[in-house]
């Protein structure tokens, strides 16, 4: 991780729209700053949930008033801030993204190239299979769930010289080994740090195994939380920990 502080927020999405979720995230942020992390990553669609049907009505351009909030906290506190959004595209379905809101007032957009089985007649796929932004000279990969399931995706971000690898996803309980074998997996083969931030507790209907980690790039474990519930799990060069967040989320 190249001495860069890191965490996956394992956050819940609330129901009832994007300012709601923005500033939930911002309880996250504020965590975050406090302990030092200069690289916070959001679940897949964290600002609307994975609810496919609604993502037409939840899709957002990345300059949204909405988003303000987001922009002006990772400016504030020196810190890369990576959303879960449903992305407008003024050329059919909504694309599946992430939002990368820099430090520096910048705002990139990542769209999930490799769809989920479904996620077609909902979404359309990304063109570009990797997306890099630069985290304080740390050349980081952006991924979305599915992404991570072709090993084309890591290798490509390899290739474009990205030496960590992060994920926002909805894993399930029943995917949860298959997947973080995976993502073991390509951190050992890519020789790339890996970091999967999941949902808190169910979205849209599908529940989260939570258990969000971080890989070194030997594709040893180096932190995880135990399960579901709203937390950060965060990482250093060669340690990691769990902080829970208290945000008055009940289910």
């Amino acid at each position: 991780m190249a001495g860069l502080r890191i965490a996956a927020a394992q956050s819940a999405t609330i129901p009832g729209g994007i300012a709601a979720n923005v500033a939930h995230h911002g309880i996250f942020i504020d965590a975050a700053a406090k302990a030092g992390v200069r690289l916070l990553v959001f679940p897949e669609l964290s600002l609307c949930g994975y609810d496919l049907p609604a993502l037409a009505d939840a899709a957002l351009a990345s300059d949204d008033v909405r988003l303000e909030p987001l922009r002006e906290q990772a400016q504030a506190n020196g810190m890369t801030i990576v959303s879960g959004a449903a992305l407008a595209n003024r050329n059919g379905l909504p694309f599946i993204g992430a939002l990368a809101f820099q430090a520096d007032g910048r705002t990139i957009s990542y769209r999930k190239h490799f769809l989920h089985p479904g996620e077609d007649r909902y979404a359309a796929p990304g063109s570009a299979i990797s997306g890099l932004i630069d985290v304080r000279g740390v050349p980081v990969a952006l991924a979305i769930c599915a992404d991570t399931t072709h090993q084309a995706h890591p290798h490509a971000a390899v290739l474009a010289g990205a030496t960590l690898y992060v994920a926002g996803s909805l894993i399930t309980p029943g995917g949860y080994v298959k997947d973080a074998t995976q993502l073991a997996s390509h951190a050992r083969q890519f020789s790339v740090g890996i970091l999967m931030a999941n949902h808190a507790f169910e979205s849209g209907g599908n529940i989260s195994a939570g258990r969000s980690a971080v890989w070194m790039p030997d594709g040893q474990l180096l932190v995880a939380a135990d399960g579901q519930g709203e937390l950060l799990v965060m990482a250093d060069e060669d340690s990691g920990a769990v902080l829970p967040v208290t945000t008055g989320f009940s289910l």
